[in-house]
């Protein structure tokens, strides 16, 4: 049986923590900053985890 790709995608955006949990970034704080709130464009900016029930397809993408 071959092996399984990590899917590249995914290990770009994800990273896991020390303790095994997996985080990434938030969407929309590339562009069109200055319609959004300064309070709002922050708490984009900060790194969130991944929603429990994404996590067992996430890690079977990362190969873990």
């Amino acid at each position: 049986m071959p092996k399984m790709k990590t899917d590249r995608g995914a290990a770009k955006r994800i990273k896991v923590t020390g303790s095994g949990r997996l985080r990434r970034r938030k969407a929309f704080r590339s562009h069109i900053l200055e319609k959004k709130s300064s309070v709002r464009t922050r708490r984009l900016g900060r790194e969130t985890d991944i929603a429990k029930a994404d996590e067992r397809a996430t890690r079977r993408m990362l190969g873990i």
